[in-house]
């Protein structure tokens, strides 16, 4: 194929927005997302913390989101939000960041959610007042064999925050692979859908070159347990 049939072949694609959290799902929605070519996923969309300089929920410094972006090879769209950040405020903060994309040419938003109903119908809702449309290239598939292809597929990640009320504290900070899966209490969703924790995607088939980064202080806050992540070698600079 030729540069300029891989051109006519981009344009003819809807463009897209892709709900980027910096962990394993959107990662690997991404790559589903690109294997089948369906659409021009054409930014990353991410909440930061604005205070902390953070991925919202997944603690995630804002410098390894960048990493991650530039491995992606997808220029990043930040959505600053405070913290705490009421349902308001984080609706008003996503209308407007809507609205740069509608003028971007842009009307679909992929997002990586794989069973909650509740979830999917509140995107759903909101992005119709947008008018933009949700895709969702992962959704009902079972978390068990996705979190296995994943890891079979090259996915690395590292867990980044862990809800103790769901699974032990122990887990943050560890390797997403088989044998964390293997040690999951049957209570826990393989791929931490209802919230038992959240994760870091460091490599894989998404990205141009692995993350390297190494765990940091473990913390508990606001009822959450948090491994931070460092990129690696910048915890021997700070000593």
């Amino acid at each position: 194929m030729t540069n300029e049939s891989v051109a006519r072949d981009a344009a003819a694609r809807p463009k897209a927005w892709l709900a980027w959290s910096s962990g394993k799902d959107s990662a690997w929605a991404l790559h589903t997302v690109r294997l089948a070519g369906e659409f021009e996923v054409v930014a990353l969309l991410t909440t930061v913390n604005r205070t902390h300089a953070r991925v919202a929920m997944h603690a995630v410094r804002e410098s390894l989101l960048e990493m991650q972006a530039a491995a992606a090879g997808s220029p990043l769209v930040k959505v600053p939000i405070p913290s705490p950040c009421s349902n308001e405020t984080y609706e008003a903060a996503m209308s407007e960041a809507m609205a740069r994309a509608r003028d971007e040419g842009v009307r679909h938003v992929i997002f990586g959610d794989l069973f909650l109903e509740d979830i999917r119908d509140y995107r759903e809702k909101q992005l119709a007042r947008c008018g933009m449309t949700p895709v969702f290239p992962l959704w009902g598939k079972d978390t068990r064999a996705l979190a296995e292809n994943m890891i079979a597929g090259g996915l690395r990640a590292y867990l980044t925050c862990v809800d103790p009320r769901q699974l032990d504290r122990g887990f943050a900070g560890r390797r997403f692979d088989a044998e964390l899966l293997a040690e999951l209490p049957r209570h826990v969703d393989p791929c931490g859908e209802n919230g038992e924790f959240h994760t870091f995607a460091c490599a894989g088939p998404m990205f141009s070159a692995e993350l390297p980064v190494t765990v940091g202080e473990i913390v508990e806050r606001d009822g959450f347990v948090f491994a931070d992540l460092l990129p690696q070698g910048a915890a021997a600079r700070r000593a």
